[in-house]
């Protein structure tokens, strides 16, 4: 289906095909849902690390998950040790962290947190090697 105008400041006739001006808006509106998700989905705080030779991690996941209860702008926690990978895949690394927040302004104000700085000094004490990774969510399947 056509459409078709007269333009009275360019003084011509315009053609708009409907098929084609129906892709824009649905494109407009997939771009703006995706905007929305990242300026107002979840941010995630990912750590990857290795600690040192002769730390004690259990106190190190205590203090971490005390840290987290304590703040509540960590929407939620989750840790894991590599059980299954190959040692020239993991790269030395042994451990994974994700922090989940509402939004980038929560993860900003968790970051400069008294109780954050007091024991990043701890935690980065007793690292050997680390992998940071801060980014928006993008959902792709929601969690059943």
């Amino acid at each position: 289906m056509r459409l078709a105008w007269h333009d009275s400041d360019q003084m011509g006739t315009v053609e708009v095909d409907m098929q084609i001006m129906c892709v824009y808006i649905v494109m407009g509106f997939v771009a703006h849902l995706l905007h929305r998700a990242v300026i107002m989905g979840d941010f995630k705080h990912l750590v990857i690390a290795k600690f040192k030779e002769g730390v004690v991690v259990d106190e190190i996941l205590k203090g971490m998950e005390k840290l987290v209860s304590e703040v509540d702008a960590v929407k939620s926690f989750e840790w894991g040790q590599d059980l299954e990978s190959q040692e020239m895949l993991r790269q030395g690394f042994t451990h994974a962290f994700l922090m989940t927040f509402g939004n980038q302004g929560d993860f900003t104000a968790f970051m400069s947190h008294p109780n954050h700085v007091e024991f990043s000094t701890t935690f980065s004490a007793a690292i050997e090697k680390i992998l940071l990774l801060d980014f928006p969510a993008v959902p792709v399947k929601a969690p059943k």
